[in-house]
Order: C-alpha cells, then structure tokens, then sequence
C-alpha cells in the first residue's frame, strides 16, 4: 500500500512504476480538499462527520456513513460531496489491512514525520563531507522510525482542527 497526498504527477507515476501496488489517498489531504469547498463556518462540523467514515469498523460500514454524510452535506456543496465520492474507493483501501495499521496508513502522516525528523537531524549541520553521509543520515533516521513505527500510535487525527480556519 502506498498512501498519497493526492498530487497528480505522483499518481501518475505510481501507476507507470508500481501499477500493481494499493493506492490509499490520505484522510487529512483529502478533508482540506473538500473543507475548501465549505462556507468556513461549516468546515469543522463536515470534518467531524466525516471522521465517521474512516472511524467505521468495516468497509461496508463506512459506505454506509458516507451515504448519511453525502445526503447531508449535498444539499449545503455539491463541490465538496463530489470531491469525496471521486476517491471514496482509494480513501477505504486501507480497510483491506490489519485494524491495528489502519489509523496509520489513512494518511501520509508518517511519511511526513519522517521527513520532518530528517529535517530536524540535518539542520544541525553545515553540510555533509559526502553523499554518503547523506545517506548514512538518512538511513539512521529512517531504520530508528520503522523499527519504532507501531510504538507510537495516533490517538487523534485532527490536521484539520488543528488548522486555522
């Protein structure tokens, strides 16, 4: 499973490099998409019932929820609904895995953190002597997350909360 912000060239290249490979478009990338499209006073509210479909316990429920979440929020933005249902199959592949990974492969929240701790580790330093300190960097960033990844679950998802609206 590979779990994408939604860019369309990095689509495109998953399809032309790993076609066979699951596409997880991420919860939070997604939910931004579709808040643009709200009066920003309906934003947090649309955020938290959508928050039901990816909290559902089953693929089917989670269709399920998204039928009552689109017949609500159809009458207030069409725009936002459609944004959701274009990618309502890639935003429930990761019902296909384990219940114990699905809080974090919804999004690209652990890639990012990686990213940020890579950040966070050579900011520190003036330069590297060499590409292979680079990679001798990147690799101890990188081994220390995925050998520590299940130990630090997400208890919240709440990007969107979190953003000033």
């Amino acid at each position: 499973l590979i779990t994408v912000d939604g860019q369309k060239g990095l689509l495109a290249a998953l399809d032309e490099v790993y076609p066979f490979i699951p596409i997880q478009r991420c919860w939070a990338h997604k939910l931004r998409n579709v808040a643009g499209y709200l009066p920003r006073k309906r934003q947090k509210e649309c955020s938290k019932e959508a928050a039901l479909i990816y909290n559902a316990q089953s693929r089917q429920a989670a269709v399920t929820q998204f039928k009552t979440w689109k017949r609500k929020w159809q009458k207030i933005s069409q725009e936002a609904v459609r944004c959701l249902d274009k990618d309502l199959e890639y935003m429930l592949r990761f019902f296909d895995f384990p219940e114990k990974h699905r809080k974090k492969i919804r999004t690209t929240n652990a890639i990012e953190r990686a990213f940020r701790e890579v950040r966070r580790r050579i900011r520190t330093m003036s330069c590297f002597s060499n590409p292979a300190s680079c990679d001798r960097i990147m690799f101890a960033v990188f081994n220390h997350l995925n050998k520590h990844w299940q130990e630090h679950p997400f208890k919240k998802f709440n990007q969107l909360e979190n953003r000033s609206l």
